[in-house]
């Protein structure tokens, strides 16, 4: 769960809501050392409040863990159950920033807190893409991000057959958000 995205002439923060259409986190792991995997939520919404000028702002992404789409009900399943993410006790997943690391007005990191399963790890989200513009399809300023962190799975209490399937996993998040005004 992750936000990112602004650009051009601020000069106070702007707020951005987060298209859930355009937006999703995905992650990936070594696979019993055959394959990596890839899977994805399909449900994340949060908001994004950036001063681009000032180099300060805030991000908070929040990820429905029942939303989660390996592709196969059946894995689906298991994953949502209470071996894993018990997506009954603990529907989301949350990333909420504490500190937005700029070169000039580009977005390079966003260091905060990561939540899952109410257990939380200051992490740091390495920004590989950040733009924003004008964008006819919404009539408003948008902007858009990817990001990603390696996080270890047996840090939120999600480490079932580690070794066997890799304890590290790479949380990519792709964000677009539009402006509120």
């Amino acid at each position: 769960m992750l936000t990112l995205s602004f650009s051009a002439v601020c000069s106070a923060a702007e707020r951005y809501q987060i298209d859930p259409d355009h937006t999703f986190s995905s992650f990936e792991y070594n696979h019993w050392g055959l394959s990596t995997q890839r899977n994805r939520f399909d449900t994340t919404s949060g908001f994004i409040e950036l001063d681009q000028t000032a180099g300060t702002g805030q991000v908070m992404i929040e990820i429905d863990a029942g939303s989660i789409n390996t592709g196969t009900e059946l894995f689906n399943k298991t994953l949502r159950g209470s071996q894993f993410f018990d997506v009954e006790k603990y529907p989301k997943i949350r990333f909420t920033s504490n500190h937005l690391i700029f070169d000039g007005e580009n977005l390079k990191q966003i260091e905060g807190d990561l939540t899952i399963k109410d257990i939380t790890r200051t992490v740091t989200l390495e920004i590989t893409n950040f733009n924003c513009r004008f964008m006819l399809l919404y009539g408003k300023r948008a902007c858009g991000a990817n990001g990603f962190v390696e996080i270890l799975r047996s840090d939120y209490h999600l480490g079932r057959f580690v070794p066997f399937v890799s304890d590290a996993v790479t949380l990519h998040i792709v964000v677009e958000a539009i402006k509120e005004y």
